[in-house]
């Protein structure tokens, strides 16, 4: 039996008419499921945390939403049950169907979900951060700095009232100028899989890839591959702020790896400290402000349904 999980919210309620169209033909398909629905945030993480550990041998669990909805369903599950994961994106970024060449049509996407042995394996990343050592793992992306900066203030912007980002990318490229006026660089470094230590000055942000897109689009990670158990380090580390701006429009074009400032690391396992505490995020959901992050790759531990 498949089971569902659905954030109706996802994609200024994007999500709520995709699991319509997707629950419509599953019925005409006369295929055996389940579903359960988000209520606020940590509500997937729950779920697919249940459902791993109810069943030794569960069936595929599909996540309808965004990234972030794929984020919290891939951090509650339990790997020893080794659940197939299913994806119907209906966010507004869908980084991982950008990267993936999914189908963003409910009914193709579930016709591909449902299609046997059509699973890959893939690797997930995890974070870890303060005193108490907390773990948050991730599938797309995690960052420190403006970036995760960035997708903080979209998140806020996107709970007000009234507010509707349709545009990611136009979203992202707001906040992104916002941000930009008030962001100031930090000193910092890289321990590179314990052994290579490389110094910063002027670092504005590190954004560490399993996937090549991040924040709706922007391609920071070019060359970063899913399934090769390694992390693509981007860090962006610059004298001049305005010189941002060509990086960022590079990345939203398809790519910034040529651009004078940009450093990228290939490697397993990266320690990250910063002079001072800078925002943090994982697939674009807050982790807070943080000075020193740990960040290592999980080899091939995703049973995607491609």
């Amino acid at each position: 039996m498949y089971s569902f999980i659905v954030n109706p919210n996802a994609g200024n309620g994007r999500g709520k008419e995709t699991w319509r169209r997707v629950e419509k033909r599953l019925k005409r398909l006369g295929t055996a499921y389940e579903v359960m629905f988000t209520r606020q945030p940590g509500d997937a993480r729950t779920f697919a945390a249940e459902l791993t550990r109810r069943d030794r041998e569960p069936g595929p669990i599909v996540a309808v939403g965004g990234d972030g909805t794929l984020n919290e369903v891939l951090d509650g599950l339990s790997f020893e049950a080794s659940p197939e994961l299913g994806y119907i994106p209906a966010g507004s970024g869908n980084d991982l169907a950008r990267s993936l060449r999914l189908s963003a049509n409910p009914e193709a996407a579930l016709k591909r979900v449902l299609r046997a042995g059509r699973s890959r394996l893939l690797d997930y990343g995890v974070v870890s951060y303060g005193e108490a050592m907390t773990h948050r793992r991730f599938i797309v992306s995690a960052g420190i700095g403006l970036d995760a900066a960035v997708c903080q203030d979209v998140m806020n912007r996107k709970q007000k009232p009234g507010r509707r980002l349709k545009l990611r990318r136009l979203a992202y490229v707001c906040s992104g100028i916002c941000q930009l006026v008030c962001c100031r660089p930090a000193r910092g470094y890289l321990l590179l899989d314990g052994v290579q230590k490389v110094e910063f000055n002027h670092i504005y942000f590190i954004s560490a890839h399993i996937h090549p897109y991040e924040g709706g689009g922007f391609r920071m990670a070019p060359g970063a591959d899913p399934s090769d158990g390694k992390l693509t380090l981007c860090v962006v580390h610059l004298g001049k702020k305005r010189k941002l701006i060509p990086i960022l429009l590079g990345a939203l074009t398809g790519g910034h790896i040529r651009c004078r400032g940009v450093r990228v690391y290939v490697c397993r396992e990266a320690e990250i400290h910063m002079e001072r505490p800078m925002a943090v995020h994982v697939d674009g959901e807050s982790c807070q402000m943080q000075k020193d992050l740990q960040i290592r790759c999980i080899p091939q531990q995703i049973r995607m349904i491609l």
